[in-house]
């Protein structure tokens, strides 16, 4: 059983190896054209042809999400899916390397292809936009387009390696002061400044602060303040995001921020809006389970855990509101990007160095091996057909 088990992991190899240049490819063309959440027509229509070009059915504008597909493969009755992650950061392109994401899930999709009736597994390649604060996977469940399945899995670039990213919950605002024009120099008592309304919120945030748990985190930017410096801004507008440790804590921190912006309203006589810009994200339950067979391949492959807290990413995704309803895992892919770190300029560049290129690949099998186990093990096939056969 052992040598079997061994010759379907090795057959995922070869067929990657062949595959390689053609992954790789895609990386690189997705990472060139970065496009933001729910406008990533290219990145998602390159996936699904690829995919249809390895025999997947492919399902474009599911439920109405135009750039999320669902492609599937194999008639098995435990059903799997990899998440592929393609939209970019304003400004920074794939500053969080959602191209080595994407062609990972799309190596991973490949190799299972000739092993699917030997697993007895349906594969489903989840293309899954607006990560980046759009909440894109929280509307395809809600949508029904993950019923059915019974574990999830996808892979996501780091620093450092690591078999999960510290997730945290968070809830994306926005804010919107409306007060009144006046001319700044003449008459000034004619006006509201709804500037100012955005001033004393930060003020007031800034302060507490202090007063926050540990990983409570609250950030934001101003997305327009004003026109012209001799009128009082009439509309200044931000998004902002609230974090904590889980869903509970998020629940008690929400109204002590709400508050903050309240004050700037009360302070100048500006009139407050607050709208949710996407749905909330929570906290992430890993499947230890997978986690445990993750690491394992991976280290067969010559991936180097760490231990070490600095320079983890700790961040919130919706992935993990996916974890809540089946078997998840968010394994971390190392590139040795430091002291570039998620977010920044200088990990873009990072993403498509040889590096990169190699976690793409590796990340790709290791899944697909994890899938290999997750199938074959009787107690952890069980335990998963069990999972959403209770549900």
């Amino acid at each position: 059983m052992i040598d079997d088990l061994q010759c379907l992991k090795n057959r995922v190899s070869a067929d990657l190896d062949d595959a390689s240049e053609r992954i790789i490819g895609i990386s690189h063309r997705i990472h060139a054209n970065p496009e933001v959440g729910y406008q990533e027509l290219k990145a998602s229509t390159w996936l699904s042809e690829e995919l249809v070009s390895y025999g997947y059915s492919v399902m474009t504008n599911p439920a109405g999400l135009e750039t999320a597909f669902v492609a599937s493969y194999g008639t098995g009755p435990l059903v799997i899916s990899i998440c592929a992650e393609y939209d970019a950061l304003p400004e920074i392109g794939h500053a969080c390397g959602h191209n080595i994401i994407a062609a990972a899930a799309l190596g991973a999709a490949k190799a299972l292809v000739p092993l699917t009736d030997d697993l007895g597994i349906t594969m489903k390649i989840m293309g899954t936009p607006a990560e980046e604060g759009g909440g894109g996977k929280i509307e395809m469940m809600d949508r029904g387009l993950f019923d059915g399945i019974h574990a999830s899995m996808m892979v996501h670039p780091s620093p450092l390696e690591a078999d999960r990213m510290d997730c945290i919950a968070g809830k994306h605002l926005n804010i919107n002061y409306l007060g009144k024009e006046a001319h700044a120099a003449g008459f000034p008592q004619a006006g509201i400044n709804s500037q100012d309304a955005m001033t004393i919120a930060q003020v007031a945030i800034g302060l507490l602060r202090q007063q926050l748990y540990p990983y409570e985190m609250i950030h934001g930017v101003i997305t327009k303040g004003g026109d012209a410096p001799n009128v009082i801004p009439s509309d200044t507008r931000g998004r902002w995001i609230i974090r904590a440790d889980n869903l509970a804590q998020l629940k008690l921190l929400e109204p002590k921020v709400r508050a903050c912006f309240e004050a700037g309203a009360v302070a100048t006589g500006a009139k407050l809006e607050i709208s949710q810009a996407s749905k909330t994200y929570s906290e992430f339950i890993t499947d230890e389970r997978l986690a445990a067979l993750y690491v394992a391949n991976a280290k067969k492959l010559g991936r180097v855990f760490t231990n070490e807290t600095e320079g983890r990413l700790r961040a919130s995704t919706d992935m993990a509101n996916v974890s809540l309803k089946i078997p998840s895992i968010h394994p971390m892919l190392g590139i040795d990007s430091f002291p570039a770190v998620n977010h920044q300029p200088e990990f873009t560049a990072a993403c498509i160095t040889p590096v990169a290129d190699k976690a793409v690949l590796d990340g790709a099998i290791a899944m697909a091996h994890t899938i290999i186990d997750a199938a074959t093990n009787p107690e952890i096939r069980s335990y998963l057909l069990d999972k959403i056969a209770g549900e």
